[in-house]
């Protein structure tokens, strides 16, 4: 992409873009004297920066390539089976947690080679934690798997039974995971940006720590997603 191209891309004034990239804040490169953004980046750069992001800018960021109709549609918990939940997932480990949440995620019948996704999400956790500062991490391939190693997009929710060192920014523990992983980069996007606005929600954390089963789970983030999108 060139930088008009990475505007409308990122829903943001051109000059701001320009400005973000001559100081060296976005990925790119310039070829001929142009700005060159490759989207793969990008969507990497939106991923690290989505934490900061206003519910407005969430929300503009669920509405990508899909028109109007996927502001109400259910994203997350329309993803999620009891199947894929685990309350208390019984691992100790930052290894692992994401053993058992690919192990989660083979329950889905979507996931055709659980080794290729164990391997690129430890990839992706290599390249930086996924680690919030509020207990939470969000495991994920850094790039789609093929049609060889997955259908469908899936995702897996689980909690450990106390904390585990995970790389959060402010050096704190995390016990609330969810792995996601999806067939393209744009529904990948708009699943995390769908989280992070049900992860805005006040008490979500503690209501999620407070819940017995995989039903009581599976009601609460339903109940929490529609919310934001009746």
């Amino acid at each position: 992409m060139d930088l008009a191209q990475l505007a409308a891309y990122l829903h943001r004034d051109l000059r701001e873009v320009s400005k973000l990239a001559n100081r060296g804040y976005l990925p790119g490169k310039k070829v001929g004297g142009e700005w060159r953004f490759a989207s793969s980046d990008i969507n990497h750069w939106i991923e690290t920066q989505m934490h900061a992001f206003t519910e407005v800018e969430l929300e503009a960021l669920e509405r990508r390539g899909g028109g109007v109709c996927v502001a109400t549609e259910l994203l997350v918990s329309s993803m999620l089976t009891e199947g894929t939940i685990a309350v208390p997932l019984h691992a100790s480990t930052r290894a692992s947690v994401l053993k058992e949440l690919v192990g989660l995620a083979e329950q889905s019948w979507q996931i055709y080679d659980p080794e290729v996704l164990h391997a690129a999400i430890k990839q992706r956790e290599e390249i930086g934690s996924t680690a919030l500062a509020s207990g939470v991490a969000i495991p994920h391939p850094h790039r789609p798997l093929s049609a060889k190693a997955q259908g469908e997009s899936v995702l897996a929710f689980a909690r450990t039974c106390r904390g585990i060192p995970f790389g959060a920014p402010d050096g704190g523990l995390t016990d609330l995971f969810f792995l996601v992983s999806c067939r393209d980069a744009i529904t990948h996007l708009r699943v995390l940006a769908r989280l992070s606005r049900m992860l805005l929600r006040p008490n979500f954390f503690e209501d999620l720590r407070a819940t017995e089963t995989a039903s009581d789970v599976l009601q609460l983030i339903e109940r929490t997603e529609r919310e934001l999108v009746e």
